[in-house]
């Protein structure tokens, strides 16, 4: 049995049962987020097979057998890899990992192997491997190794070092493909894979040479110097779900069976001939696809994945409905298979694929080859949608779903700005990816985890990274001051100071930073490094005027200001906020005096007030400089002047809630036409940018804000203290006359309900415990106590 096979099989035989760990099943999938309170230190050894470099590309197998004398209540081990690595005891996957990090912060997984541990005989086996030049943008690396630590002296049986077998497969070898900052494709030759079933007790590995140690394993701060300073991951394992591919839309060479590929159907291709097959999932997901296949010697096999189809002859540059499929070109990335003839051949994808297509071509010489099933296994962040937004409006359901399956397929270890291109952690997508977790989880870790990989990021001169992990140095230096913002996003809306307070040093380093770059004003010159904002207009580039300043960062460097202010004042240094808010007060004054254009009663972007954006206007009510006298002028511009540089789905995340700041909260219903947009053409989540003939990426989380703002500005409940302690509750429901919802919160759930009857507004409101707030509604505040409040209005 070729190794494909196997994991393959075990990948299949698990993810069923995966699917209902929350119920409480024992699963074949038992990696836990939960730290070890102590951790005595390692003397598990890094390992990789002899003979290798470790700095190739290379897809290894490692194995050891242990016989226990009765099977154990418990068997906990630590495991990691570089790059990654799926771990199987007894033929069974029981961990994939290790989520990324960095060298300084290098995660192992925590896994009990009790579940699949027996009296007798019993063998661990894991496939390791190293992408190296191809390798992930995302992916920093140090060379091919492979640990596995037992947490007490009773499992230290299972301690890596030259006990374990190690083996290099010959059959693996990458496919560049054009730019992908995420995965390269594979091929995959299974005449030179290892034979037979190497992950089950059974095999025979006599001819595997032992293991080789690389380095001894330090957890982090136990060694001077650095090579994988080792932490323990506190994120869950990923949802592995099986899934079918749903529909075949064209056959070309053969005739398929109706069910194929829905349901399990053998299709068989004769020899000497070339068949292409066109699947579609009729939604965009990220699934490890499995190919089992049978016979066909020396036949070639290629699975390709695209998110859309293009026009045709247009080179890959214009798409149209994503429905459609007839005169329609399929460009994207691929894996090839060679097969070796046998019998249950198993392909199984090293990383997952991001698809709504699959095209599948085989071409067999002088044998037949059956495909005996291709489905693919669903893999995410294990999120759950807690919020709960109730209505007959169907629109805003498909919104909240479509919403909620992009935000989904962009997190996995980190949140992701797009799963088919980049897969990379960037600060401008993950603030608003963090507050749709708020707003529809009770789950922060990943936000967390954002949050702290986001300050490891910093490099000397006190500026983090665009995105981290990464093993490049990418800088859009305004995104470093969205990341003040999303420290205080969670700082409140999550009840967790003592973390945010961790992090201030680095807030105080980035606007150290931009404090070398303000002039004696305040204003920012020649900003450095990438600062782009948004992809409307030359918003991507440099924005400035002739003095080199420009309104959109002064204005993204108040705000800035005005939320280190407030931690600081709150739990950090009191003096440093007072200087914060003198900062702040200057860059009012001089964004007033530079940018204000009385005559067209809006901000303009530069001192010369010759262009004038939605962006810059958006921020300028935000960042409280634009007076209430002016507020309806400055709206009115934002709606209604086409004049204005417009804002993309990205930010209209920031241009909505100005609006509703402005009082037009009731008008949110009217402003989602790039979403129906979206829809009229076809696409399963929200793409990249506004230019939806020739955006690039279908899936971008940051298009998800509606997830929010149905919510916040819709249902109107929002925090109104650190911490979620005190919540303000302002709805804006427009035309809508009956509808509920319920959002979580750190101390339990916020349910809503508003309803017209005989002419008046029934309104009923439930807080959670030790938890007050105020109802905003019509001029008239009322307060709100823990528990239930109702009102006829």
């Amino acid at each position: 049995m070729a190794p494909e096979k196997a994991i393959g099989r075990v990948l299949s035989r698990s993810i069923v049962l995966i699917a209902f760990i929350s119920l409480g099943t024992k699963a074949g999938y038992c990696q836990s987020a939960k730290a070890p309170l102590t951790v005595r230190p390692w003397t598990a050894e890094w390992i990789a097979p002899p003979n290798i470099t470790g700095n190739e590309y290379g897809v290894y197998y490692f194995r050891k057998s242990v016989v226990l004398a009765a099977k154990p209540a418990t068997f906990v081990v630590y495991v990691s890899a570089d790059n990654r690595y799926k771990l199987y005891v007894n033929d069974v996957l029981v961990s994939l990992g290790p989520a990324r990090g960095d060298t300084y912060y290098w995660n192992y997984e925590t896994v009990d192997l009790a579940p699949y541990l027996v009296s007798g005989k019993n063998t661990v086996a894991a496939l390791v491997w190293n992408e190296a030049e191809y390798r992930p943008e995302a992916q920093i690396s140090v060379r091919t190794g492979f640990i596995v630590q037992g947490s007490s002296q009773a499992e230290d049986v299972l301690n890596t070092n030259n006990t374990w077998r190690g083996i290099r497969d010959a059959g693996h070898q990458p496919i560049p493909g054009y730019f992908f900052a995420a995965s390269k494709g594979e091929m995959v030759d299974m005449r030179q894979t290892v034979k037979g079933p190497w992950t089950a007790g059974n095999f025979d590995d006599a001819n595997w040479p032992m293991a080789v140690k690389v380095l001894e394993g330090k957890l982090k701060g136990m060694a001077w110097g650095i090579d994988w300073a080792l932490v323990p991951s506190l994120l869950p394992p990923r949802e592995m779900t099986y899934q079918r591919i749903l529909k075949l839309r064209s056959a070309q060479g053969i005739n398929v069976p109706a069910t194929f590929p829905e349901k399990k159907t053998p299709l068989t291709i004769p020899a000497n001939t070339s068949v292409s097959l066109l699947l579609d999932q009729t939604f965009e997901t990220n699934a490890y696809v499995t190919l089992n296949f049978s016979g066909g010697t020396d036949a070639g096999i290629s699975l390709g994945y695209a998110e859309t189809l293009y026009d045709k002859g247009s080179n890959g540059t214009r798409k149209s409905n994503r429905n459609e499929v007839e005169g329609k070109d399929f460009i994207g990335r691929k894996d090839s298979i060679i097969s070796n003839g046998s019998k249950d051949q198993t392909f199984t994808t090293l990383n997952f694929r991001t698809y709504r297509y699959i095209k599948v071509f085989v071409k067999t010489k002088h044998d037949p080859l059956v495909i005996d099933d291709l489905y693919g296994t669903f893999t995410g962040y294990p999120f759950k949608q807690t919020a709960v937004f109730k209505t007959d409006n169907t629109e805003i359901k498909q919104i909240i779903d479509i919403g909620w399956r992009t935000a989904r397929l962009n997190a996995w270890e980190t949140y992701m700005d797009c799963p088919y291109y980049e897969q990379l952690q960037y600060i401008g997508d993950t603030r608003i990816q963090a507050m749709i977790s708020y707003y529809n989880t009770d789950d922060d870790r990943l936000a967390r985890n954002a949050l702290t990989q986001i300050d490891h990021s910093r490099i000397a001169e006190g500026i983090t990274r665009s995105c981290y992990p990464t093993k490049g140095t990418q800088i859009i230096s305004p995104f470093s001051l969205w990341y003040i913002g999303m420290l205080h996003d969670y700082w409140m809306y999550r009840n967790d100071s003592d973390f945010v307070k961790d992090k201030l040093v680095g807030a105080r380093a980035v606007l150290d930073f931009f404090s070398k770059y303000q002039q004696a004003d305040g204003s920012l010159k020649d900003t450095p490094y990438w600062t782009f904002v948004d992809w409307a207009g030359n918003m991507w580039g440099r924005i400035e005027g002739t003095d080199g300043s420009a309104a959109i960062y002064d204005l993204q460097l108040l705000l800035a200001y005005q939320w280190a202010r407030d931690m600081e004042q709150t739990m950090g240094l009191k003096d440093l906020a007072a200087i914060y808010d003198q900062k702040a007060l200057q860059l009012k004054a001089t964004i007033r005096r530079k940018y204000w254009d009385p005559t067209r009663k809006l901000y303009a972007d530069t001192k010369e007030k010759d262009a004038f954006s939605q962006h810059v206007n958006a921020l300028a009510i935000l960042a409280g400089i634009v007076s209430s006298q002016e507020l309806p002028a400055v709206a009115n511009g934002l709606l209604n002047d086409k004049s204005l540089n417009q804002c993309t789905i990205y930010f209209k995340y920031y241009l909505h809630q100005a609006l509703a700041k402005a009082g037009r909260g009731d008008d949110y219903m009217r402003w989602l036409g790039i979403w129906r947009e979206n829809i009229a053409m076809g696409l399963t989540t929200w793409a990249e940018d506004s230019s939806l003939p020739t955006v690039r990426s279908e899936c971008h989380a940051w298009g998800a804000s509606p997830n929010i703002e149905f919510f916040r500005t819709v249902l109107g409940v929002d925090s109104d203290a650190p911490g979620f302690t005190t919540v303000k509750i302002e709805p804006h429901l427009g035309t809508l006359t009956n509808v509920a919802g319920e959002v979580p919160h750190p101390n339990g759930k916020i349910s809503v309900e508003y309803v017209v009857a005989g002419g008046k507004w029934k309104v009923n409101i439930h807080l959670p415990i030790k938890t007050t707030g105020t109802l905003h509604w019509k001029a008239k505040t009322y307060v709100l106590k823990p528990g239930a409040n109702a009102f006829v209005i």
